[in-house]
């Protein structure tokens, strides 16, 4: 998708600070960090978001959530605990419409779960 912020980065039309790469996903810093660590994953073909998912992206997701701890231990949060979040459409927050993953952490994160 050409005007894409995610796929610009994809393509290197915008440098980024690369933390993981593979022939299906992308790893890079966030550039407004919300913690210490704070990676975004993203698959390197456009996928708008979660609700665009289907059956023909499952090796895509497996691959997406084993690379997950992998992105965390590079990163040296793995035994101290990280969190993932993903937003989906523009009530949950997403404000780039590719898919990605914010892996964050470096300190304690406030549980605004329960």
């Amino acid at each position: 998708m050409e005007n894409c912020l995610f796929c610009r980065i994809v393509n290197r039309e915008i440098p980024s600070s690369i933390v993981y790469e593979d022939d299906l996903i992308l790893g890079f810093k966030d550039i407004e960090p919300q913690a210490p660590v704070h990676v975004l994953l993203i698959p390197k073909i456009h996928v708008s978001s979660l609700n665009d998912l289907g059956k023909e992206h499952g090796e895509l997701i497996a691959r997406l959530t084993s690379v997950i701890p992998q992105v965390a231990e590079k990163m040296g949060v793995k035994d101290s605990g990280y969190r993932v979040v993903v937003n989906c459409g523009e009530d949950g927050g997403q404000t780039v419409f590719h898919l990605h993953y914010h892996i964050l952490g470096g300190r304690a994160l406030e549980n605004q779960f329960g």
